[in-house]
């Protein structure tokens, strides 16, 4: 501890046991251990001390350590959340904007054109009679046929459109 070898504790005990003689030597040895003990004691404390403040130095950095990377990964996953959340929007206003000319696209083509355009005004406008459940045209040529019996429950179909061939 103080870097002094057995010669020089056999010099030191020579010298006590002249000075202090054979009655008082045990009585001393036993003080100078006595004291030997309590600064050892001391010495203990002080560094059992300091080794628990050195410990909860270390316990508060870590936790100080712990609680930066917990706000840090917080803030990642907040910031995340933000750029997740104006990527769904984008994504939701693009899907907007495909409906909205889907649905324009799609009137557009449902749309008659006599609808989409205003009419044009005609040289002869005469209005379409209804008869026997069909409305007649100004362009029909079948007027006499529309009256007939017969005919009239051939109306609307293809016999209509395309009127029968005459055999050769």
């Amino acid at each position: 501890m103080f870097d002094i070898g057995f010669s020089e504790l056999l010099v030191i005990a020579v010298v006590a046991l002249i000075v202090l003689g054979p009655e008082r030597l045990p009585k001393a040895a036993r003080f100078a251990g006595l004291w030997v003990r309590r600064a050892r004691a001391q010495w203990y404390s002080v560094k059992d001390e300091l080794e628990r403040e050195l410990a909860s130095e270390e316990l508060k950095r870590n936790l100080k350590d712990a609680q930066d990377a917990l706000r840090d990964t917080e803030q990642r996953i907040r910031d995340s959340a933000r750029e997740t959340e104006r990527q769904f929007e984008d994504v939701r206003q693009a899907v907007r904007d495909d409906a909205k000319a889907l649905r324009e696209d799609v009137e557009s083509a449902i749309t008659p054109p006599a609808l989409a355009r205003p009419p044009v005004a005609s040289p002869d406008p005469a209005p379409a009679i209804e008869e026997e459940g069909h409305l007649a045209s100004t362009t029909d040529t079948h007027d006499d046929a529309a009256s007939d019996d017969t005919h009239a429950s051939d109306v609307g179909t293809t016999a209509d459109l395309f009127p029968p061939k005459e055999p050769r």
